[in-house]
Formats: C-alpha cells, structure tokens, sequence
C-alpha cells in the first residue's frame, strides 16, 4: 500500500483493516455469483429452477431486512457483520463441499439459498453502516468511493477469474457428479477461503458502538416502522425508493436470469462468456464510478434527471441484447451499461449520505438495499417462467423498452426531478 498522506483515510488503521478483509471478501463474492447459477443450470437445464434460486434468496433478504438495518441501527455494525459473514462463510462451504463430493441436489441448493439470503439482510446495512464509525465525518465520502471503486474492480475481476477456474477445473466424466463439478467445487472453496480474511479483520477492529452501546428504545418492529416513517416524510427520498422499487421488480429479475441463460445457449465460451459478460459489467461500473464527481459537477442539483436519462438510455442498450450471439458484442453491451450505472450509484449513494441523519442511516441504506437486493430477485422466478412461455430475445427486449418507458415517464415527477439536494433531519426518537 502506498505511504499515506497527512488527511489520507489509509492512516486509520481500523479502515485499513476493513478495506484490506472486505476487498479479499468481495473477490470472493463473483466467484459464487457466477458459480451458483451455473450449478443450477447444470443440475436441472431449466431456467425455472435458477429462477426459483434466486427468489430463495431473495425471500429471506426481502422479508429481514429491514429488521436488519433496525439491528444494525440499536448494536455494533461490527458484531452484527461478524456473525452474517461468519454464516456465509460456512454455508458457501458446506456447498463446496457438497459439489466436489458428488452429493449435491437441488434441495440442498435451495436450502443453503434460503440461508445465505438470511444472512445477508444483515450483512448489507451493516456493512454501510460500519463506516461512519471507523472514519472522521471529512473522511466519509472518500472512504466510501475507495470501498465502492473496490467492489466494482472485484466485479471487474472476479467473474472472469471465476468463469475460467470453473472451465479449467471442470470435470464432467464421473457419473455421479454434476457436469463442471471439480471447477465449481473450488470456485465455491475460494469464496469461502476468502470470508476468513474478512472474518480476521472484523475481529481486530473496533467501532464506537463496541464501547458506547446505545440504549435500546422500544422494540427492534418499532424502530422498522419509525425508519420508514422518516423516509416517507421526505419527499425526493420517498419519490426515488419508490421508483427504484418499480425498476428493480420488472427490469432486475429478468437480466439475472437472463445473462446466464445467453451465455449458456447462445455463446462458445460457456461459463467463461458468463464471466466474461458480468466481468464486462463491473468493469464498466468501476468506470462509471471514476467519473461520477466529473458529471456530479455539471449535474449538480439535477441529479434526478440525470438518473432518468441514464436509466432511459440503459434500457434501450439492454433491449439490444437480444441481438446478440457473440461474447464480444455482449460485453461491450454489459460495459456500456457499467458505465451509466455507476455514475448513477455513486451520485445517489453521495446524496442519500448527505441527507439523511447518522442515526437512522442503518435503517435508511436497509430500506434502499431492499429495492435492489430483496424485491429484483423475486421477479427472476417470474422470469424463469416466462423464459418457458417467451423466447430470450423477447425477454430481453421487453425489460429494455419498459425500463427506458418507465425512465422517461417518470421524467415528470418533480419529486424525482427535484433529487439532489442536501439535508439532514433530526433523528426520531425511537
């Protein structure tokens, strides 16, 4: 690591800690992304099934957490996150162990699904708000573009690492193993290897909250409902939470179930163009991220049109998926959309920071989280269903048109138009 200046976030060790075991961790994170459904598609050969995965997932992480981020809000960010990573930890295990042994059937999928969905409703508010106790408030913004650009350069990594030691360690001879087994089975084991860093880390920092608990005030369902309330009352919050929701519902699920399925039917490269593509994808993001303060300087105090058009533009660049038969073009495809989305995240992430109070950013990054991680996901199983009923181009298609038709009707809403603006509200008092 390089010498750190006077004001450098890199001087607090606490933060060196967490961004060292969280940038190992987050590696880690593409090669399950990229291996589980590829295993479910060598399992069963039905979109469905990866389909109902991801909803497994999805319904544990949608129905806790906001009971997480309340958690997070009332003990240590830091405990709470040891014990969800830990969780990982062994469930991405045990399934390592399960596909290099032969013994892996669907049931099991769905059970170690439905927990890491579990564990993750309070590994991700934790995980935001884990930050504003390690670093000076200055260092904030920073902080969080050093851990944001990581992630995105994890996404750039990782999927095309993951896609290639599945296909190097792939094995499909043994008659009772899953075809690709051995690549899937170690590409499982690196992902847990890689939560032991993180686990090692979270063990040697401190927080503030590990030495000044806040006294508990009324029950974890009340403390939900006083969060939501705070952000129903501010308008452009309100406005872009919901309008979120909407995209993530129609637009998330089909892309993800989608993009293994053209790779795996439609592309040469087989795992490795799944790699490729989503590798594509993170890197376009860590692009996007690098350029977001450019274009915040020239957006300013439109940063909601600025989302709208590039939510616009972004759909109709997924709808020319479905002309794609090369891993090539789809990767230039799945860049270009990287791009717009992280100038956006990072924009909206900066702004929602500043806006909203400390104490109630646990619940608030909860509720945000949940648009994105909780309610996408359930509309794969939707998807799954209609990949049976609609070709993959149509599919594709239709979640370009109506994520570019919802993007440009919503250009109307002052509400949305209005997002940009900082402040922050006092805290309720429970």
């Amino acid at each position: 690591m390089p010498t750190a200046k006077p004001n450098s976030v890199f001087r607090n060790h606490n933060f060196r800690l967490l961004f060292g075991g969280s940038t190992i961790s987050m590696l880690g994170d593409q090669f399950t992304l990229v291996a589980l459904p590829w295993l479910v598609l060598k399992l069963t050969g039905d979109p469905a099934a990866l389909g109902i995965v991801l909803a497994t997932m999805a319904l544990p992480r949608a129905a806790f957490m906001l009971i997480g981020g309340a958690v997070v809000d009332r003990l240590s960010p830091r405990k709470v996150l040891l014990a969800a990573r830990g969780s990982n930890a062994l469930l991405v295990a045990l399934l390592a162990t399960l596909v290099l042994l032969g013994d892996i059937h669907m049931w099991l999928v769905y059970a170690i699904a439905l927990g890491i969905g579990l564990s993750t409703a309070f590994a991700y508010p934790a995980g935001s708000a884990i930050l504003p106790q390690l670093v000076k408030p200055e260092q904030l913004r920073p902080a969080n573009a050093l851990v944001m650009g990581m992630r995105q350069l994890s996404m750039f990594i990782g999927p095309a690492l993951a896609g290639l030691v599945i296909s190097v360690g792939a094995h499909g001879d043994h008659p009772a193993a899953v075809q690709d087994a051995g690549g899937l089975g170690l590409a499982f084991g690196i992902d847990a290897i890689s939560f032991l860093f993180s686990l090692g880390s979270l063990l040697l920092i401190r927080v503030h909250s590990d030495f000044h608990p806040k006294a508990a005030v009324g029950s974890v369902l009340s403390n939900v409902a006083s969060g939501v309330r705070m952000i129903w009352a501010d308008l452009p919050l309100r406005a872009f939470i919901l309008y979120a929701a909407v995209v993530s519902v129609f637009v998330g699920g089909p892309l993800q179930v989608g993009l293994p399925v053209l790779a795996d039917t439609r592309m040469d490269l087989g795992a490795a163009s799944l790699g490729i593509l989503m590798t594509a994808n993170g890197g376009g993001m860590l692009i996007g991220s690098a350029l977001s303060g450019l274009v915040g300087r020239f957006v300013k105090t439109r940063l909601g049109l600025m989302v709208l058009t590039i939510d616009s533009l972004v759909g109709l660049t997924l709808a020319t998926l479905a002309l794609v038969h090369s891993t090539v073009a789809g990767a230039v495809l799945l860049a270009t959309t990287g791009i717009f989305g992280g100038i956006a995240q990072i924009a909206i992430v900066s702004w929602i920071q500043r806006r909203v109070a400390p104490e109630m950013m646990g619940r608030t990054m909860s509720v945000l989280m949940f648009t994105f991680m909780g309610l996408g996901p359930l509309s794969a199983a939707l998807a799954g269903v209609l990949l049976k009923l609609v070709s993959l181009p149509a599919l594709f298609i239709g979640a370009g048109v109506l994520l570019t038709t919802i993007a440009l009707s919503c250009m109307g809403s002052p509400a949305l138009r209005s997002i940009g603006a900082a402040r922050i509200d006092p805290a309720p008092a429970r």
